[in-house]
Parts: structure tokens; sequence; C-alpha cells
């Protein structure tokens, strides 16, 4: 139990202090863990309507009315995953690049990155799909355009710092950017479930992220502003919301406290008058509850 409890302390931790990279990395397993969860009530209860909520919710439908009809897919679509694989690939190349990002940038910057670097990504995939692919229904999860905007900037900031695969083999970031690359292009229109144009426009969003940099015409210092303003306004809205609550229920209790305090004096006004033998049962429990609070 204390384990447990030290856990989800340190995720709360991790959540209000930690980098960037790693609230990115539990946003998304714990969105992964919410998943399975409504999935697997689903399965116990026999029932659809678990299933067609995460599609409905966590996904972005890849055809131009699903998205029109849903555009909420284009955000929680970024931080959504079905497969076990597909997560841990995901969250591996997340924290290594994340990590990375942050020697050189903000988090406020790798937040700005990962979220329009994955919408971007999501447009592009519902853009390709209408115009090359029309007849096909298809759905759109997971931070791999978020995560291949981060890695493009990375490579054309720093097309030349070396990491090592698998603790042995030293590349070059461009190299590796380039191989990413070339891969997604010769995957355009195979059946591997990929979504290529996604990664592709993720990408491009990562290059374009790193032009005119430490300028005011810098995209990427403009979408941090952004960020940092909508994450302020959101912040005020929070705290109005608690205060009031805070007021209210301050409101309660003086309220409740008022009704008991009425309700004594009339228990007491009835005693002087008819005297305690006249009172009725929840009179009685009610006056003694009251002498015992007191």
């Amino acid at each position: 139990m204390m384990q447990n409890k030290n856990l989800f302390e340190e995720l709360k931790h991790q959540l209000r202090n930690g980098t960037m990279t790693n609230r990115l990395v539990i946003i998304n397993i714990c969105t992964f863990l919410c998943i399975h969860l409504f999935l697997a009530v689903g399965k116990i209860t026999g029932s659809d309507g678990f299933e067609v909520f995460v599609r409905n919710i966590f996904t972005l439908d890849a055809t131009l009315f699903g998205c029109l009809l849903k555009p909420w897919g284009f955000l929680t679509s970024i931080f959504s995953h079905f497969g076990l694989m597909h997560i841990i690939y995901n969250l591996i190349f997340l924290y290594f690049s994340g990590n990375l990002f942050e020697r050189y940038f903000s988090g406020r910057k790798l937040l700005a990155i990962y979220l329009f670097g994955g919408l971007l990504g999501g447009l592009s995939e519902v853009i390709s799909s209408t115009l090359f692919f029309p007849e096909e229904f298809h759905i759109v999860v997971g931070a791999s355009g978020s995560i291949m905007a981060i890695f493009a900037a990375l490579a054309f900031y720093s097309p030349n710092t070396k990491i090592y695969l698998f603790g042995l083999l030293p590349v070059r970031l461009f190299v590796l950017a380039l191989f990413f690359f070339a891969k997604d292009l010769i995957g355009i229109g195979s059946a591997d479930g990929t979504a290529h144009f996604a990664h592709l426009g993720g990408a491009l969003f990562g290059l374009l992220a790193m032009q005119n940099l430490n300028t005011e015409k810098n995209i990427l210092e403009k979408l941090e502003n952004f960020v940092v303003v909508v994450h302020t306004r959101i912040q005020k809205i929070t705290r109005k919301k608690v205060k009031e609550k805070k007021r209210k229920t301050f409101e309660d209790i003086n309220h409740e406290k008022k009704k008991k305090h009425d309700e004594t004096d009339r228990i007491l006004d009835k005693i002087s008058k008819s005297g305690y033998d006249a009172l009725s049962k929840e009179e009685k429990d009610f006056l003694f509850n009251q002498s015992k609070n007191a």
C-alpha cells in the first residue's frame, strides 16, 4: 500500500515539477491505461458502447466529414495508443528525443512542437486520405507525428550530433532522420497500418519550427507564447472555480449551522411550553446529537 502511495506521489510530483518530456510520457501512459480500462469494461459487460466511446473520443477520423464532426480527435489522438508495442516504441523514442530537445530548448517549446507537430501530422493524414484514398475509412492514433516533429527539429538544429543505437552503433541525427523520411515515403500507399502522411506532416512542422530561430518570425516562438497564454487562462479559470467552490462550501456550512441552531431553539421552546415528554423521538434524538457535538 505504501509503495502504491509513493508511486502515486511521484507521478504527481513529475506532472507538476518534472521535465516536459516526463510529463508527456506520463500523460501518454495514463491515456493508454484509460483506453484499455474502457475496453476491458466493455468486454466484461458485453457492451459495444465502450468501444464506440473510445473510438469517438480518443481517435482521429481521417475522413474529411469525420474529422469535422469530431475535431477534438486532432488533439486526443496524439496522446492515444491501442497496441502495447506501439506505445512502448513511441515512448522510448519520445523519452530520448524529448530529453535531447530539452538540452537546447525550453520545455514549453517542446510542448508546443509536440502539440502542433501532432496537429499538422493529423491534418496531413486527413488531407492525403481525402485526396488519394477517398473510398477508404481509417482512424489515426499515436504520438508518432508529434515525435517526428521533435526529431526532425533536432536533426535540423544539430545534424551532426551522434546518438548510439542500442548503446553501441554511433549514428548522426541527420542520417537517422533521412532514414525515417525515406521509410515513410516508401511506405505511402502500403497496407502496413502506419499513418505515413502523419509522420511526414509532423516532420515538416519540425523543420518549419527551426526556421528563423531567435527572431520574431520564428513560428515556434509564437506558438510557445500561445501555449503560455492558454495555460495561464486555464489556470485562472481553474483557480476561480476552486475559490467559488470553497466560498459555496463555506456558505453551505454556515447555512447548515443556522438550520441546526434554529431547530434547537424551536425544540427548547417546545420543552419550556410543554415539557420534555412532549418531544417526538426524532426531536429527542436531534437534541441528544446536538449536545454531543456541542
